[in-house]
């Protein structure tokens, strides 16, 4: 299919070419283009440029060989949202447990009552395969109408080999069901199951041992993720886990520094780590490493809001020149939201960064992080052409100004109209 978008008030995010994720002064320029034009042919952009450049010959002519017009008159175009981090095959809900907070307690309180993650577990490993895709589709369809067009899916409510393979193989199923781009992580290190309770390192065997070479049998996951954290998974669980990961060809992630300064950042950038998630707690030191390594540090506010804790440093992260992206954290127990706007919208407010900043960071940093820059979050010839047409908007800072409100027109995702 080629489409023809014309009449583009403003082109969001327009880049020659991106060779790596944005850091320091550069997250915050926002390259865009007025009164545009764009061109899509089957899955990618093949060109863009100003409505001025196409003499009226041209213009007719192009119109006659696409198979699709769009007058995007008053409206923009943004480069479909990229969210690398989220727990989106789950089964059920736990609102209950938010009625738990609300009366006071912590979300380690409420773990160790066997609620949270645990809960989760007892969730899915009573749910099948097929009806854990219907409640995963439910949610996909979701963020692809909020915006998202790539996404990262973890496991970690299975917490055995059974059960974690058919979380991923959900995932998995999710990209075959809908227009969505996934990546998909292992996390069997999400908490210690009960079965395992005073001998967390007896899992840690299971994980190392059984669970990875399995799940790489089969293909299941790209990546490899380990809740470090105090009362979770230590330091030296990161690095067995990870060792053995990357031997089976998984690269490593971390849920890092969420409750306490827990020295995930730090071995996560030990093993070239693509990301270190969540980071509420985090100083010099950690700001330092980053800014020295390829990872990413990608920041969660969802889930900060939810549990109501105190928001990352982005403005010294950014100024230390730490690459920084943002994601939704979706998932049942600490932020039941996929939606990116209202991320972004958060981090205005909460963590001071920019509008143009923050963008960035749920675009091209956001397709970084999953290791796909050179593809996806930006308007580049040759990329996906996954992106969507807002309604009439005064500016792109009222993307994440009225967060509350539809402002998707149209959206596109490689290069077909979804919907």
């Amino acid at each position: 299919m080629r489409i023809f978008i014309k009449n583009i008030k403003k082109l969001i995010n327009v880049r020659e070419n991106t060779p790596s994720a944005l850091s320091g002064e550069q997250l915050g320029v926002l390259p865009c283009i007025e009164d545009a034009y764009l061109i899509t042919d089957g899955d990618s952009i093949i060109d863009f440029g100003e409505m001025s450049e196409l003499e009226k010959g041209q213009l007719a002519a192009i119109e006659q060989s696409v198979d699709k017009v769009i007058d995007a008159t008053g409206r923009m175009v943004f480069p479909s949202y990229c969210d690398s981090h989220t727990h989106l095959v789950y089964a059920g809900s736990r609102e209950m447990e938010f009625s738990d907070k609300l009366r006071g307690l912590s979300y380690q309180e409420i773990a160790r009552r066997g609620g949270g993650i645990l809960n989760s577990v007892a969730l899915l490993h009573n749910t099948s395969e097929d009806s854990l895709l219907e409640q995963t589709l439910v949610r996909a369809k979701e963020i692809i109408s909020m915006g998202t067009g790539a996404v990262e899916i973890k496991s970690g409510y299975g917490l055995s080999v059974e059960d974690e393979m058919k979380m991923l193989r959900v995932a998995k199923r999710v990209a075959e069901n809908t227009p969505l781009t996934v990546k998909t992580t292992l996390l069997g290190a999400h908490a210690v199951p009960a079965r395992y309770k005073d001998n967390r390192s007896g899992y840690v065997d299971e994980i190392v041992n059984e669970m990875i070479p399995a799940v790489a049998a089969e293909g299941l996951a790209e990546f490899v993720d380990i809740f470090c954290e105090e009362g979770f998974f230590s330091v030296e669980d990161a690095e067995r886990i990870f060792e053995q990961g990357i031997k089976y060809g998984l690269r490593p992630t971390v849920h890092a520094n969420q409750m306490s300064f827990s020295g995930g950042v730090q071995v996560g950038v030990k093993y070239d780590a693509i990301s270190v998630d969540h980071l509420e707690f985090t100083g010099e030191q950690e700001y330092d490493v980053l800014a020295s390594s390829n990872t990413i540090a990608t920041l969660l506010p969802g889930a900060t809001f939810f549990l109501n804790m105190d928001y990352p440093n982005a403005r010294a992260m950014i100024s230390k020149g730490v690459k920084v992206a943002i994601a939704s954290n979706y998932n049942p127990g600490s932020c039941p939201s996929g939606d990116m706007k209202y991320m972004m919208a958060l981090a205005l407010l909460k963590m001071k960064m920019t509008p143009e900043e923050a963008i960035n960071a749920v675009t091209i940093n956001g397709a970084f992080a999953m290791g796909f820059g050179e593809q996806f979050g930006s308007i580049t010839v040759g990329k996906r052409a996954n992106l969507f047409i807002t309604k009439e908007i005064p500016s792109y800072e009222f993307l994440p100004y009225s967060f509350t409100s539809s402002l998707i027109d149209t959206i596109i995702l490689n290069g077909e109209i979804y919907g």
